[in-house]
């Protein structure tokens, strides 16, 4: 890593906990070591990403890449999503929907809203497992903005 470059946290909303270990063992199998912070419901990573007094300015200066899927407990990834987009700390992070919906209106709701990716969670083990080694290999290589 060269001088300048901040470290990229992978900040990973999913509630399935064995979605959660796929999504972060593949992860690693595509070489990508980037700090992962795992949280199970909407309410829990939205107080880490926008810190107690809930501006956001708590994510100033730090290179976020959220996976977010969309059925929560508590809320739903939509409203995850649009809060970050909304926000002015955190609106360039790139937000990756993984989820099992494939309703198109969903889709288009999600890009609607400012999502980066859009990814449907295949079915089987093994073509999930595969689709999340590729994106490992995609976060390997992007470039991700500073939260202002």
């Amino acid at each position: 890593m060269s001088d300048g470059i901040k470290p990229v946290t992978i900040v990973m909303v999913e509630d399935d906990e064995g979605h959660a270990r796929l999504i972060e063992k593949n992860i690693r199998r595509a070489g990508v070591n980037n700090e992962i912070k795992a949280f199970t419901d909407g309410t829990s990573a939205l107080e880490f990403l926008f810190g107690e007094d809930g501006s956001g300015a708590v994510s100033a200066g730090r290179q976020l890449l959220v996976l977010l899927d969309l059925n929560l407990p508590d809320m739903t990834g939509i409203d995850i999503l649009g809060k970050i987009k909304s926000n002015e700390h955190l609106k360039r992070s790139p937000v990756v929907v993984l989820t099992t919906t494939d309703d198109t209106r969903e889709i288009q709701r999600c890009y609607d809203l400012g999502a980066n990716v859009y990814i449907t969670k295949p079915v089987n083990y093994e073509g999930f497992a595969n689709a999340i080694r590729q994106l490992g290999l995609f976060f390997s290589v992007i470039q991700i903005p500073e939260t202002d």
